[in-house]
């Protein structure tokens, strides 16, 4: 009896010593790669709003100048929680912002969109960076396999005017496919969403430092 105690002691410390020199590496790990793992997951949030930005337009610390979205603005842009305002800063002045905003009603649910807009309200980029939309029609709105979402590109409230701010199967400017309207159509009214936040927040997004 007294040997199967012993014995039940002895695992039970061996299990510990394991568990802590496990938990111990593991820490260790953790505190090497931790800054690397940070490190490259803020070049991958720069590369992506770079896209949506000219080449060489900005030489401030985009991630760092950035502004939460509070409740009015989230729900105005139908963003989720968390979600920000990136202000692209060349030599000190504001010129441009990247808005994470949404596009509710796409066929499949939510489609998340990056939208890059000048200080002069032109677009300068739209970019999906999720989306649930069917294989095959979701292609449509993505730049990696087709270049339909360029088309925003240069667009504002007046070019072209507000009325037209539609595909053309409604009416409007911009062009889709057969099959394939319901997200375009829930792009363009959450760009032209996003261009009518920025132009009625022109002072606080461009105006101050």
């Amino acid at each position: 009896m007294k040997t199967m105690v012993q014995n039940g002691v002895r695992g039970a410390l061996t299990l510990f010593v394991f568990a802590l020199v496990f938990t111990a590496l593991m820490a260790g790990t953790y505190a090497l790669t931790k800054e690397i793992v940070a490190s490259n997951e803020k070049r991958a949030k720069i590369a992506l709003l770079a896209q949506v930005l000219p080449k060489g337009s900005f030489d401030n610390d985009i991630l760092a100048d950035a502004i939460t979205q509070d409740a009015a603005t989230l729900k105005q842009l139908n963003s989720e929680p968390g979600a920000q305002i990136f202000r692209a800063r060349k030599n000190g002045q504001a010129n441009a912002v990247v808005i994470e905003t949404v596009a509710p009603d796409g066929y499949s649910g939510k489609i998340k969109l990056l939208v890059g807009v000048a200080k002069d309200g032109a677009v300068l980029g739209v970019r999906v960076v999720a989306h649930k939309e069917t294989p095959g029609l979701g292609d449509y709105i993505d730049a990696a396999k087709s270049d339909w979402i360029l088309g925003f590109d240069g667009k504002s409230l007046t070019q072209p005017e507000a009325d037209r701010w539609k595909v053309k199967k409604d009416g409007g400017a911009f062009d889709s496919t057969a099959g394939a309207t319901i997200s375009p159509r829930a792009l363009v009214k959450a760009v032209k969403n996003t261009l009518e936040f920025v132009a009625a927040q022109q002072g606080a997004l461009f105006g101050g430092q």
